[in-house]
């Protein structure tokens, strides 16, 4: 090598530069600077722009590394001896520095550190339209194997931090790529530096990071799974910062950009990430509240789970998904239901503001508050049984129903109990709300809601019973009619009864059917939780409905042992529960024509159960009716279970319930057929306590009621009274025929009673 190659360095330069000990190359530095000086002073650029020719082509590229690092403190030496004025020649300086980052030897890499701390140093700002290749490299060197390398690339990542930090003119919008794809390291040391340069440049007034937040939050929320601890802590207190810039400036958040990251990683494995997440869910629902529905089903996935946790460590993580699921239900409104769907044959009106597409040769409507629309060229098959293919709102902001159902559905047989009521509050609230979007996913939910009644749960029992309730008496059912092969072949008198009924929809009917089937194959539901259920329906919805409905279909019951089982049942409910007040004082005046029609319905299927029968009677205070009954009893077979509910009859006679029949057998107007009732009871009992009781109560009875009662009294209503309608003989005689069925025919296994597809 000749010195022209190395101009404007002298030989002895030359030589410094090239050697192996840093003494002497940190002495040839110094007479660069000199050099340097003297150039600065008579203004010699050519000269300085030669000299940074040589050192960065010449020496940093040289195969030798003592060249290399010596090209490097070479380098470092001209920026110090420009000064401020070192911006002139930046790029000559900062280029060939950054490519000794990658150098393979470490010594080279630290020297690199070294070199570009010094001319950053002097340079301060000027460096900034290199910022992301001087990041680039310094995110490398952050994971550095070597510690000597980590310890000088962090040193010069304090000072590119400050020169950011006091700049106004740093570029943020070219450098979020760069950090969108460097976040994603996997390296802990590489982790650590991405995550305390967000947290710098969160810190900085004149930058504002929510904009870009959407950018790098996945990101972080993959390093706060990190298994460092340091990593995890250092991560967690940045998103607690942008967390709290969230809550101070909501307006200016893309909460749906970032509505998905949130629910992806409530799902994590991870409990602190879970944690996190969820805890940033219920901040958003709260922030920024109908922007979140749409994306109600993966939240619904991700912390529905979560409610199972009885863990005290997890505590929090439950209280925050326990709050987004109730934050998110009260984001539901009635205003956001579709329209109602037109019956067959009925034509949709045409409303303003709507918007209207062709395509296929059919037209579609679609109203801008989200309601669905047709214009007669879709039928009720495609609309109803095909939902996919029915026109989509474009309604923003809006719950996706076909999601969430599948959800919810998912959920409403988890472990938890927890979860199981809120998945089944969650069903009940989008019928009640949303009812007409919610019955077009009735037949994915009916199935499943009939499936809970025997949970162990009274609390998922009431809710499910509430929920079908609501979907029996919902308006909007009258718009869904029941799918072809999922109707019931009921008879005539049946089908007239319900439709009667104008508190109800189809699905009560689906309902009380596909009830009475579940009772008469679980005979241990209908003993554990039988009179429960019956109980709360007549709470929540018509009592006299129900027993309409159940009368009615139990009139055609095959299997006789069920049919009694199930009147006795449904009779000790009507005779005891305070539910059913109303309707005893219905059936106890039979003063109108309704109450009769009641009565005569309950008594045709009553009538499966001599002593229910009994009982029911006695209710409507059809005395010489009662008395004609127990007069056949003597052709029935007396079995254990027949004393029983004779046993229990008496209990009942002496309850408050009957009251008011204890009192009449003081008056001769009704004591004559009541009287012989009683007795013929006495007679049927063998001499139990049951015996005991009543004898004794027909002893409490004055012999002067017996003289008085010389008249014989057909009823105790007067012919004035709607009851005199009611046509007793034909009733007995409707009493001995079904009597004579249960002797004659043998129970059979199949019932008239259709469950729903289950």
């Amino acid at each position: 090598m000749n010195d022209k190659d190395f101009s404007p360095l002298t030989p002895p330069l030359v030589r410094a530069l090239n050697d192996k000990l840093y003494e002497k190359r940190k002495v040839a530095a110094l007479d660069i600077e000199k050099m340097v000086r003297e150039f600065v002073k008579t203004d010699n650029t050519g000269q300085i722009d030669a000299l940074l020719r040589v050192l960065g082509q010449d020496f940093t590229m040289s195969h030798s590394p003592n060249s290399r690092k010596g090209g490097l403190i070479g380098l470092a030496a001209v920026s110090i001896a420009i000064g401020k004025d070192s911006g002139l020649y930046v790029q000559q300086l900062v280029k060939p520095v950054l490519t000794c980052f990658f150098d393979s030897d470490s010594r080279v890499r630290y020297y690199g550190c070294e070199s570009l701390y010094n001319i950053i140093k002097v340079a301060r700002g000027s460096v900034l339209p290199f910022f992301n290749d001087i990041f680039d490299g310094l995110s490398r060197l952050a994971a550095d194997p070597d510690q000597n390398v980590r310890s000088g690339a962090e040193l010069l990542d304090r000072l590119m931090k400050d020169i950011v930090t006091e700049s106004s003119v740093f570029n943020l919008v070219a450098f979020i790529p760069l950090l969108r794809e460097r976040i994603y390291s996997k390296n802990p040391f590489a982790r650590q530096f991405i995550v305390s340069w967000l947290s710098t440049l969160n810190t900085v007034p004149d930058i504002d990071m929510l904009v870009f937040l959407p950018d790098v939050l996945d990101g972080l929320f993959q390093i706060l799974g990190d298994t460092n601890p340091e990593v995890r802590k250092m991560t967690g207190t940045v998103l607690g910062e942008f967390l709290q810039e969230i809550r101070k400036s909501p307006a200016q958040v893309k909460f749906s950009a970032m509505a998905n990251i949130l629910v992806i990683h409530s799902q994590a494995t991870d409990a602190l990430v879970k944690h996190t997440a969820i805890q940033w869910l219920d901040d958003f629902v709260q922030l920024s509240g109908r922007t979140m529905l749409p994306f109600t089903a993966g939240i619904l996935t991700a912390t529905l789970p979560c409610l199972a946790n009885v863990d005290e460590k997890q505590k929090s993580t439950r209280d925050y998904s326990r709050a987004v699921n109730n934050a998110l239900m009260r984001l539901i409104t009635t205003e956001e239901d579709d329209c109602p769907l037109p019956q067959a044959g009925e034509k949709t009106q045409e409303k303003p503001a709507e918007i209207r597409e062709k395509g296929d040769g059919k037209t579609v409507s679609k109203t801008t508050k989200g309601a669905v629309l047709t214009t007669g060229c879709y039928t009720m098959k495609e609309l109803l049984l095909c939902p996919r293919s029915r026109p989509v709102s474009t309604t923003v902001n809006e719950l996706d129903m076909e999601s969430v159902i599948p959800v919810l559905s998912r959920h409403l047989f988890h472990s938890s109990i927890q979860t199981r009521v809120t998945a089944f509050r969650w069903v009940y609230n989008l019928f009640l709300k949303t009812p007409n979007k919610a019955f077009r996913h009735v037949d994915e939910l009916f199935p499943l809601l009939l499936k809970t009644f025997s949970d162990p749960s009274d609390e998922v029992v009431l809710l499910d019973l509430e929920v079908l309730a609501e979907i029996s008496s919902s308006a909007a059912g009258k718009h869904f009619p029941l799918r072809t092969g999922q109707q019931f072949m009921l008879s005539p008198a049946v089908q007239k009864a319900i439709k009667s009924s104008h508190h109800m929809n189809d699905y009560f009917t689906v309902f009380i059917l596909s009830l009475m089937h579940l009772f008469s194959t679980d005979q241990q539901l209908l003993d554990d939780r039988g009179s429960f259920i019956i109980r709360q329906l007549c709470l929540l919805l018509n009592a006299e409905d129900i027993y309409r409905c159940c009368a009615e279909t139990l009139q055609q019951e095959e299997d006789h042992k069920f049919a009694s089982h199930m009147i006795m049942t449904l009779s000790t409910i009507l005779l005891t529960a305070t539910e059913l007040f109303e309707l005893r004082t219905q059936l106890k005046d039979l003063k109108t024509d309704a109450s009769c029609s009641l009565f005569n319905t309950l008594y045709k299927a009553w009538c499966h159960n001599p002593v229910a029968t009994v009982a029911l009677c006695f209710l409507a205070q059809s005395y010489q009716h009662t008395a004609d009954l127990l007069a056949t009893f003597g052709d029935l077979e007396v079995t254990v279970e027949f004393l029983t509910e004779i046993d229990k009859l008496v209990q009942l006679i002496e309850s408050p319930i009957f009251t008011y029949l204890r009192l009449q057998l003081l008056d001769p107007e009704h004591s004559e057929y009541l009287l012989r009732s009683l007795y013929s009871i006495l007679m049927l009992l063998p001499q139990s306590d049951a015996f005991h009781t009543l004898q004794h109560r027909l002893d409490c009875i004055p012999k002067i009621v017996f003289k008085q009662t010389n008249v014989r009294r057909t009823n105790v209503v007067t012919s004035s009274s709607p009851a005199t309608k009611i046509n007793f003989s034909v009733l007995l005689k409707h009493f001995i025929s079904v009597q004579k069925l249960h002797r004659t025919r043998k129970p059979s296994a199949k019932s008239l009673v259709l469950a729903y597809d289950m």
